[in-house]
């Protein structure tokens, strides 16, 4: 099977998945959670453990569940972040919270504004910047410059398409989507080291083989690694997003989709680039 001689078509396609989310994003945008565009967080207090469950389905009767958090605090306490309500829904929504579970106190309630989400936005940047940076210096001392380059435009193309997806899709994104992010970028570049790690092993015992050859024939010798390891990271997090809870099930599906598009980039993108790179050039090895 030679994958490299199609390159340009596994190229092509990325380009046009790329396009498209791009698109997306240009026209239509993102859809931030609380985290980003601001919204009203309220805790409430119980005298037992309450399910998240129980509260969502409060929420569920509002219109509220959609647009929520729901987080489990110390000493029977519930936290919940949701879109930015007026008073006379906040107030609607503490009544019926009371009124279900006649030990809930409400401790406090505020709205917060979006420049706390203008912030996060900045690290976020700043945090994927720094871990590029990083890769970038790495792999050029284990391996070559241009062996960094290469795998810095595949983490780019797994982060684009998942973007391109969340916008296309309307899927709320928050603060777990930016940790889905730094995952998915681990998780993409460490099989990308493992095909590059075989390519240079070859380039040591082989002289006679030109660069594309030998960067195909690493890729397929390290193919059944990357479609097992894809495999046994898929099955825990499908299970998770069909059966856990709603409020890390975004977290999940990024980590879905960029799983299957990081498997993909470094097979069928970042090696291309290499020999791409090298035939433009005409590296001597």
């Amino acid at each position: 099977m030679d994958i490299i001689a199609k390159r340009r078509l596994w190229m092509s396609i990325s380009g046009i998945i790329i396009l498209v989310g791009l698109v997306s994003i240009l026209f239509q945008g993102m859809n931030p959670g609380i985290d980003f565009s601001g919204g009203t967080i309220m805790e409430f207090t119980f005298d037992k453990n309450i399910s998240n469950t129980q509260i969502r389905d409060i929420l569920k009767e509002m219109n509220l569940d959609k647009k929520s958090v729901v987080q489990q605090t110390e000493n029977n306490s519930v936290l919940i972040r949701t879109e930015k309500l007026a008073s006379a829904k906040t107030a609607e929504l503490e009544n019926n919270i009371t009124s279900k579970f006649t030990s809930a106190k409400m401790l406090r309630t505020e709205a917060v504004g979006a420049t706390i989400g203008k912030e996060l936005r900045t690290k976020a940047l700043l945090a994927l910047l720094l871990a590029a940076l990083a890769i970038v210096a790495y792999i050029s001392m284990r391996f070559e410059f241009r062996f960094a380059v290469a795998a810095i435009l595949a983490l780019l193309h797994d982060v684009l398409i998942v973007l391109g997806i969340f916008s296309l899709l309307r899927i709320e994104i928050n603060s777990p989507f930016v940790a889905a992010l730094l995952t998915i970028v681990g998780y993409s570049i460490n099989d990308t080291i493992v095909i590059f790690d075989r390519i240079r092993e070859k380039m040591k015992l082989s002289k006679k083989e030109t660069f594309a050859e030998l960067t195909n024939e690493a890729i397929l010798d390290t193919l059944p690694r990357s479609i097992n390891t894809s495999l046994t990271t898929l099955l825990p997090i499908l299970a998770i997003i069909f059966l856990g809870g709603t409020t890390i099930q975004n977290f999940m599906i990024a980590l879905l989709i960029g799983m299957l598009s990081g498997t993909y980039s470094s097979i069928f993108v970042a090696s291309p680039i290499l020999v791409e790179w090298d035939q433009r050039k005409n590296i001597k090895r």
